[in-house]
């Protein structure tokens, strides 16, 4: 290596995983700008900057595949929920939950409302959302999901039916639009009751726009219960049809009856993935979190209240406790709340490690930023990967929890020079330790960063050092075309 090379920024004695899985190799990595010039040994090479990082992994920064952090991109563009895991990269506009395009005043319908504040957060057009984040930059990058509930409450007279043709056709321009501004898919949620009513043949409508522009179609499925295994076929035929890849969202088997029942889904996915694209990915808890629904209560042992607009002393409280102080049933209880939001711990321990341990199987937090008391997988996700089911279950080894965040997540949204760490690719790295990282975030107190984590790089930038923000915004929207590859 020559002594006149010049980086910017050298991290010097670190364990490399590349994303790929392969095995770890003691590397130094140069930074030169947003890339990585080079991947070796350094220590004759001029920089700027070093940092020692012995002891340490060296990885490339984690890919949050599933995330509702559209709007957090504007009201913490700092991003230190993810960044402080490790999360360079967010997928936005999930579970048919967008924030484009939509531009009606006031709170929408849920479970818009996760993501909708009632400030001015609005764009009419997807053109408009992606090209606000250029203007106005996060600490990580974004991809961005366009969303079939996001449309369907803005375009379907009534939505306890399917759409009639020409609402699908002005559902199909919206798709469109957004497809042409960048967005790197189409999302369903077909679960919450603004989408349940809408067909299979509304949804293909739909999806075959995103598709033939070269998208992937992520889904919330209209069942993850009793009816999973026909919700999974329900998704793999929209795939097939619409001749898209599919991404089947958080996947899971929920409520106490239905335990079990992801080792049912998983061979019945295996055997789609030998003739069409499927992925899935998975977050490493046994509560769910999303609005709050009186039929919810009986898949649950336990539900909190992460929000209430009435009552926001409730956030964080036990909805029975709450149903004993006022004196009345859960169910009502559930009415007086609302509109609010829950965590229900309603999954069982072995299925979401069998889901975890799938081949290929990525990590999505599936966090909602904006909740007064919010699930702790929206600050502890990654790290409880790598910490609890890496280093003490022993559930796989870090490179294969390190390719799950990265490599994996890149391959399936063509995420271009980004996701592994290799010469030439941008310079979103994440640091960290392997004998001490761990989720520190509770249901006490989900906010608490992580422990472990040493630095994280979004494009060349530190976005987080030693448990804080920088306060850098290096993030960027990323296209489809420009910044994403099409399928192919």
């Amino acid at each position: 290596m020559e002594a006149t090379q010049q980086f910017d920024l050298v991290l010097e004695g670190g364990e490399v995983i590349d994303g790929a899985g392969g095995p770890r190799r003691r590397a130094d990595v140069g930074v030169v700008c947003d890339r990585i010039a080079a991947i070796g040994d350094l220590a004759t090479a001029q920089a700027e900057e070093r940092i020692d990082v012995s002891g340490k992994i060296v990885a490339p920064g984690f890919v949050d595949v599933h995330t509702h952090d559209d709007r957090l991109l504007f009201v913490d563009p700092a991003m230190r929920a993810k960044t402080s895991q490790g999360v360079t990269t967010v997928v936005v506009g999930n579970c048919g939950v967008s924030l484009a395009p939509f531009s009606a005043p006031g709170r929408p319908k849920a479970p818009l409302d996760l993501i909708f504040g009632l400030d001015p957060v609005r764009f009419p057009t997807f053109a408009a959302f992606l090209d606000q984040v250029d203007r106005q930059p996060a600490a990580a990058n974004a991809a961005f999901l366009v969303g079939h509930q996001t449309l369907r409450i803005a375009e379907v007279k009534d939505l306890n039916r399917t759409a009639t043709g020409d609402e699908i056709a002005v559902m199909r321009a919206g798709v469109a639009e957004a497809m042409a501004a960048g967005a790197a898919g189409f999302s369903t949620g077909l679960f919450y009751p603004p989408a349940r009513a809408a067909s299979t043949d509304e949804v293909v409508a739909l999806a075959e726009v995103a598709g033939a522009a070269g998208g992937i179609y992520a889904t919330h499925l209209r069942n993850e219960g009793a009816f999973l295994l026909e919700s999974v076929e329900e998704a793999l035929e929209i795939g097939r049809r619409a001749d898209m890849p599919v991404l089947l969202s958080h996947h899971k088997a929920s409520g106490v009856a239905h335990h079990g029942k992801v080792l049912a889904s998983l061979p019945l996915i295996r055997e789609a993935r030998k003739t069409q694209k499927v992925a899935l990915d998975v977050y490493p808890y046994i509560a769910s979190s999303t609005v709050l629904l009186a039929e919810r209560l009986q898949d649950a042992a336990k539900v909190l209240i992460t929000w209430s607009e009435p009552m926001p002393a409730a956030a964080g409280r036990d909805l029975a406790e709450l149903a004993m102080e006022h004196q009345c049933k859960p169910e009502d209880m559930v009415e007086r709340l609302q509109p609010a939001g829950a965590i229900y711990f309603s999954m069982a321990e072995e299925d979401v490690q069998a889901v975890l341990a799938f081949e290929d199987a990525m990590i999505g937090s599936d966090g909602i930023p904006h909740d007064e008391m919010p699930h702790p997988r929206l600050w502890g996700t990654f790290p409880r990967v790598l910490g609890h089911y890496v280093r003490e279950v022993g559930l796989f080894s870090l490179e294969t929890a390190v390719r799950r965040m990265t490599g994996v997540p890149a391959d399936v949204f063509g995420l271009k020079d980004r996701g592994y760490l290799r010469e030439g690719a941008y310079a979103d790295i994440a640091v960290f330790d392997p004998e001490t990282i761990i989720d520190s975030a509770s249901f006490e107190a989900p906010m608490t960063p992580a422990a472990g984590v040493h630095a994280v790089l979004t494009n060349g930038a530190i976005v987080w050092r030693d448990g804080k923000s920088t306060g850098a915004r290096p993030g960027r929207a990323l296209r489809r075309g420009a910044d994403l590859a099409p399928r192919g």
